[in-house]
């Protein structure tokens, strides 16, 4: 007989069906058994009744325990109405059981399955597999998988072709670590596992491909976050011929919007997305990833303090610095303790302290106050717009430094004080990267983000330009205070990547031994062409509300980058390490 679900059983009053599936419970009442048997689509209830059932299922039903496999044929009947369960889909109905068939026993599991009990998340990882009948994995597995496929759609309907590029490719400097693979017919040789398909889809457009998009897998040897799988993850990776960063956002908005009002209960914020340059993000939020559903920003009052009798205010403006503050809302009740932790949340960045003058009602709090005075101590809370029951929270420091630290107070401040609403997903462009920046370890200019990035101005800006004045067509998608997505128009002349790559410590032979089949391909005709790449995982976490990624993912690594069911990483043996040309240098601990 043919499979029925459980939540379609509803549907067979009256009918003998077959249902399979696992013993979710089990509950004994002597002469009557209760099983409530779970699939993927839910759970029904099964009763097992000597008057009705087979003699030799009734007595394997008494043997049974929870997770066993089984099948049940029986009659679908009504339930008493004092006897509905509204828990379940099909609580209006029970199966009374005829005939029941083991197809599988089992071990009683680690943790259990039925019911939301917090289970140490190392044993969920070591039982994945057990951890996925829960259902809430599958249900973010069902969803997500209808994500991709909404993805896959829309960029079909928009003239994408889904193209799939190596994974076996060349190591390139995205920013990341790269994850080598040894060639065992080229000793000596590596291929890496691509940090992205960003070489393969620019190689797309020059080889006349209008519009390229897949579910690419990406590799970059990172640090776990809670926010990023280490090892790998999942991009939407598309490009466009002859495109302007412009048209790259309008697609990607239409396609965030949808994706946001379809698989979550939130709406976007703003549309068209806010679009804002980057010096602009970190002098107003001291963030390049903002969090737009809320307002609290960060103001400069340098001139005020500028000859204030507060050294740490006057020494920081007279040696080229600024004096940054931020007004926090109704946290005059802030106790010591809280204002302890943002302080610790500012050096954690870097700054020397955290300032602060509480607007308490029986009075200002504060101690600054007495090397500010009073009458610069009124200026600066009507500059700042601060009013009674307010706390201003204060950042001195050169002006990078002095927004990063505000920037992670205010993101600090805009949860504890509740201002995120959960409801909201507040899409924003963040654009006008700078093209390089300084690298303290290698002690030279270093690409900021993509290396293949068209500089604002062209190949003009890096003959005539201060590098670390150049910004470049570079784009970031961000929500709710994370990086959702990464573009850019891209470089497409031969000599503008040259001088690129020379600011950056390349030499021309360097760029030709590392990209000579980029410049080759490019100077047979290269059209302009842009793209992004949204990170499927974490935008799929942002519309969940999930605060780590290892929630949504099938099979993820724990914090430490290993996979505890899997025993990964592992030792090889020597055969395969010679086969491979490889062998180990590792100083045991």
């Amino acid at each position: 007989m043919k499979r029925t679900l459980a939540t379609e059983t509803v549907g067979h009053v009256g009918k003998e069906i077959t249902v399979k599936g696992w013993i979710n419970s089990r509950r004994d009442h002597g002469n009557l058994i209760f099983i409530d048997l779970r699939d993927h689509s839910g759970i029904v209830q099964i009763t097992v009744n000597p008057d009705f059932t087979e003699k030799e299922s009734f007595a394997l039903s008494e043997k049974m325990r929870d997770e066993w496999v089984i099948e049940v044929t029986g009659t679908v009947q009504k339930r008493a109405p004092e006897l509905i369960n509204t828990n379940f889909e099909s609580g209006t109905i029970e199966i009374q059981a005829k005939k029941i068939e083991v197809l599988a026993s089992a071990k009683t599991p680690p943790f259990p399955i039925a019911g939301n009990e917090d289970v140490n998340e190392e044993v969920r990882l070591k039982y994945r597999y057990l951890d996925l009948r829960r259902p809430k994995l599958q249900g973010y597995l069902k969803k997500r998988a209808e994500f991709i496929k909404h993805m896959r759609d829309f960029m079909h309907g928009e003239g994408f072709w889904e193209i799939t590029t190596p994974i076996l490719a060349n190591s390139s400097p995205e920013g990341a670590r790269d994850f080598l693979v040894p060639s065992r017919l080229h000793p000596g040789k590596f291929y890496a596992l691509p940090q992205a398909p960003q070489q393969f889809k620019q190689l797309l457009m020059v080889g006349g491909i209008p519009r390229y998009y897949q579910i690419a897998p990406c590799f970059r040897d990172e640090d776990p976050r809670a926010d990023r799988s280490p090892g790998e993850f999942y991009q939407l990776d598309m490009e466009m011929a002859f495109a302007t960063q412009e048209e790259v956002w309008e697609i990607m908005e239409e396609l965030m919007s949808q994706l946001t009002e379809k698989f979550s209960d939130k709406k976007v914020f703003q549309r068209p997305f806010p679009k804002i340059r980057y010096e602009d993000a970190m002098n107003t939020y001291g963030s390049d990833k903002p969090d737009l559903r809320f307002e609290l920003i960060l103001q400069d009052v340098s001139e005020l303090v500028k000859d204030s009798g507060f050294s740490v205010f006057s020494s920081a403006v007279k040696d080229g610095g600024v004096v940054k503050a931020i007004v926090a809302p109704g946290a005059a009740n802030f106790t010591r303790s809280q204002i302890d932790d943002l302080t610790e949340i500012a050096k954690a960045e870097g700054a020397k302290g955290l300032a602060y003058i509480v607007l308490a009602e029986d009075g200002i709090k504060s101690p600054i106050v007495k090397f500010l005075g009073d009458d610069l101590t009124k200026e600066i809370i009507q500059k700042v717009g601060a009013k009674t029951g307010d706390i201003i929270f204060f950042g001195a420091d050169m002006r990078e430094a002095a927004n990063k630290a505000l920037g992670k107070v205010r993101n600090t401040l805009g949860g504890v004080l509740g201002l995120k609403d959960q409801n909201l997903m507040a899409w924003a462009w963040i654009y006008d990267f700078p093209m390089y920046s300084w690298s303290d370890i290698e002690d030279k200019l270093d690409f900021e983000h993509n290396p293949f990035s068209m500089p604002v101005g062209g190949i003009e800006a890096l003959n005539d330009k201060d590098p670390l004045t150049i910004t470049a067509y570079q784009y970031d998608l961000v929500a709710n205070g994370y990086e959702c997505s990464s573009g850019a128009v891209r470089n497409h002349q031969p000599e503008t990547m040259f001088k690129a790559f020379e600011l950056a410590g390349y030499t021309r032979e360097q760029v030709m031994e590392k990209f000579g089949h980029m410049i080759e391909a490019f100077s047979y005709g290269a059209p302009p062409h842009a793209g992004n790449a949204p990170g499927i995982d974490r935008i799929f976490m942002v519309l969940n509300d999930e605060s780590n990624i290892r929630e949504i993912i099938a099979f993820p690594k724990n914090g430490k980058a290993e996979d505890l069911m899997l025993d990964a990483p592992s030792v090889v043996s020597e055969k395969q390490l010679r086969d491979v040309h490889i062998k180990l240098d590792i100083i045991k601990k």
